[in-house]
């Protein structure tokens, strides 16, 4: 239920032709309803210790969302925004303990093209990954700031807990221009580790970063650290994406991965 919230809100897939990817430039389109990121058109399949890249050279794009996931295995990959020879203003390292329950969704900002999307599946060959990219978005991420943003100095950290109801929750970080390090963490009890984003961008105003965590079951915390030095603070919006208004606290949950 939570990923088809997040597809029919966050974003659908590229016209693509076959066997390369491409990535169209209407990025204000309305697509039909029902319109999934995981149809059989827009879907690569990396296997383990594989690269994609998606490239492309309207300067139209301004973002695009990155999905990733696997059947129910670990995810473990790099993602980086390329622009120019010897260029990486975004990278991130990104980890799923259950790419199926937790796939990965995130928006890269993409200014001032040609870029190229990389997404490296550094697992073992036995752990292959789907990748989507689409640059038909419907939210952007300045939507999302609200007058709830907080201040995150350099080495603090900050933790976000969550009701059992909330299905998936948007994460927006940004500073004022200047490079933003940093480490996204969600949390099923203590000290396990169920997704993990390790972020850097060159210019955090330019290139801010949004993401949507899926959050099922009880006793999700999502925690944000600045990994930068004390000279460079961020703001962070951690707020409620989805709820399922019908779940109920009394109900028992058998386990941190069941459904409700």
């Amino acid at each position: 239920m939570q990923n088809r919230i997040v597809e029919e809100r966050l974003g659908a897939p590229p016209m693509r032709s076959r066997g390369e990817p491409l990535i169209t430039p209407s990025r204000d389109e309305i697509l039909p309803p029902g319109t999934g990121l995981w149809e059989a058109g827009s879907t690569l399949t990396i296997q383990g210790s594989t690269l994609k890249t998606w490239s492309y050279k309207s300067t139209s794009v301004d973002r695009v969302h990155v999905s990733l996931r696997t059947e129910g295995r670990p995810l473990d990959a790099d993602v980086e925004l390329w622009q120019g020879p010897d260029n990486t203003p975004c990278k991130m390292r990104v980890y799923v303990e259950n790419g199926a329950k937790r796939p990965f969704n995130a928006l890269v900002e993409t200014p001032r093209g040609p870029n190229t999307l990389a997404v490296r599946n550094i697992g073992q060959m036995e752990f292959p990954l789907d990748a989507s990219v689409s640059n038909q978005i419907r939210i952007r991420p300045d939507e999302v700031e609200t007058a709830g943003g907080m201040i995150i100095q350099g080495g603090a950290l900050k933790t976000y807990p969550f009701e059992s109801n909330v299905e998936s929750v948007q994460v927006l970080l940004k500073t004022d221009g200047r490079p933003l390090t940093a480490r996204i963490e969600l949390l099923q009890g203590p000290n396990n580790n169920k997704q993990i984003i390790e972020l850097y961008t060159e210019d955090g105003l330019e290139r801010p970063f949004f993401m949507v965590i899926d959050t099922p079951g009880s006793g999700n915390v999502v925690r944000v650290v600045n990994t930068s030095p004390v000279e460079f603070p961020m703001t962070a919006w951690v707020d409620p994406y989805s709820i399922d208004y019908d779940a109920s606290d009394t109900d028992v949950v058998l386990g941190g991965d069941k459904d409700w």
